[in-house]
């Protein structure tokens, strides 16, 4: 694939497909807190207090989940800049390791986005029934009707879905921090208040509660590769798309950080350790019964956002593969406003048919082995493109290379070697998927060749 080959493609009837360059680095930081913090951070901390009952140790699992990303974001940033197309880890996986490596990740990728952004919708619809009954009995309408409105923007153009990303990202953004500082201001009794704190646990015990904390941890950092699905409609892809990936991560991990520090401001150790919704736990510390209704007003803002920036990235995943012929070749139309219309509306049915057809949670979980197996393929690609074309053009050069690098790989793979091991069942599913996967990947290559073919043919006509 040619660095530029993303910015103009010939569709298959002789009109070119273009995306427009007009996204900058406020888009960059709005899509990456948009994908990355979402219900996830308002339970999680429950999740890895059970596991690491102490202040320092809790607070340094967040800190290493953040180390992780910013490693990751030094790797990407290279590839991202060297290969300012539109797509997210497919392309680098194709140009890297080949169609086939391409298509596993692509499809994977394409899937749980659509997976995810219908798992995202049914909470907004629920909590929206909790905090308005009336509406309660139309749940999965509200659902729905969020995600038929966000793709009713982004059909439009880039222009009203970036806008959409940047609004909510920033009401994300200041509800957290609003949050934060109503824990400061009302909060006290807490373990960072002289709350009792029980004893960790140490030697076998304690690698193995700091691996699953981590898993969890880890799984609530995904997300900040956001801007690289957008990269050849980023204006100036050498500088932003690093000022992204990188002021993308920071920003995350310092609400997480603060967040986990406000929790912590607020509930002793031991009343944090285990809770299933943290944040709710929290708000009902400071506010009693109105506390609910806080944290549940939070999640749906939180996830407005979230399901904006998960259609927009899953209709990028399908354009760049039908321009490489591992996708159905219409998905590579483009409107006037520079939105893929074709891919959208793909994945806008994906999308309701997991939100309508249920068992995406099944789904999610097998797919989940393939997110962090992704980026072990994106970070492999930096290495084997190092070495194949040492003389290729990178704006960014990852810092530390190949140590940076090396560790990220390796975290990635400790990753997914503790997901075999903690949720061994589907990790199998994964695999077996992985196994058909290349029939699939064969019985696509013949059929878009088939109809290159007779494209051909129509044009010599």
């Amino acid at each position: 694939m040619r660095p530029d080959a993303g910015v103009l493609a010939a569709a298959p009837w002789g009109r070119r497909a273009q995306l427009l360059r007009v996204l900058g680095v406020t888009f960059g930081l709005a899509v990456t807190v948009g994908n990355t913090i979402g219900a996830g951070i308002l339970r999680t901390p429950g999740e890895v207090a059970a596991q690491l009952p102490s202040v320092w140790l809790l607070m340094g699992a967040w800190v290493v989940g953040a180390l992780y990303a910013l490693l990751g974001a030094n790797s990407v940033a290279e590839l991202g800049t060297m290969m300012p197309c539109s797509g997210g880890q497919y392309v680098f996986a194709r140009r890297a390791l080949g169609p086939y490596a391409g298509f596993v990740v692509g499809w994977s990728d394409w899937v749980s986005t659509c997976g995810s952004a219908a798992a995202v919708a049914i909470v907004i619809g629920e909590y929206t029934g909790v905090l308005v009954p009336v509406l309660a009995p139309h749940a999965m309408a509200l659902a729905a009707g969020v995600v038929l409105a966000f793709a009713g923007l982004q059909w439009r153009g880039i222009h009203w879905g970036s806008g959409a990303q940047n609004l909510t990202s920033l009401v994300k953004a200041l509800a957290f921090v609003a949050f934060i500082a109503a824990c400061v201001a009302w909060g006290g009794g807490g373990a960072l208040a002289g709350g009792a704190t029980p004893a960790a646990t140490a030697g076998a015990s304690l690698l193995l509660a700091v691996t699953v904390a981590l898993q969890a941890v880890i799984y609530t950092y995904d997300g900040w590769t956001g801007v690289i699905y957008f990269s050849e409609e980023v204006r100036d892809p050498a500088r932003d798309i690093p000022r992204s990936l990188f002021g993308g991560v920071l920003v995350v991990a310092a609400i997480y950080l603060l967040f986990n520090l406000a929790l912590l401001y607020v509930l002793p150790v031991g009343r944090l350790a285990g809770e299933p919704l943290a944040a709710g736990a929290a708000a009902a510390a400071l506010f009693g019964e109105r506390g609910d209704t806080l944290i549940r007003a939070l999640t749906v803002v939180s996830l407005l956002s979230a399901v904006n920036a998960l259609l927009l990235i899953a209709t990028r995943v399908p354009f760049a593969m039908s321009r490489d012929r591992l996708f159905p070749a219409w998905a590579v139309r483009v409107n006037r406003g520079g939105t893929p219309t074709v891919a959208l509306l793909f994945s806008l049915a994906a999308t309701l048919l997991f939100l309508t057809g249920g068992g995406f949670n099944q789904v999610i979980a097998v797919l989940a082995f393939f997110f962090v197996a992704n980026y072990a393929v994106s970070f492999t690609a930096v290495f084997v493109l190092r070495r194949r074309e040492p003389e290729a053009p990178r704006p960014f050069r990852a810092w530390g290379y190949p140590w940076t690098t090396a560790l990220a790989l390796l975290g990635s793979l400790a990753f997914m070697a503790g997901a075999v091991a903690t949720d061994t069942r589907n990790s199998l599913y994964a695999l077996a998927l992985l196994a058909l996967s290349y029939p699939a990947y064969l019985l696509v290559k013949r059929r878009a060749g088939d109809a290159g073919e007779n494209t051909g043919r129509r044009n010599d006509e």
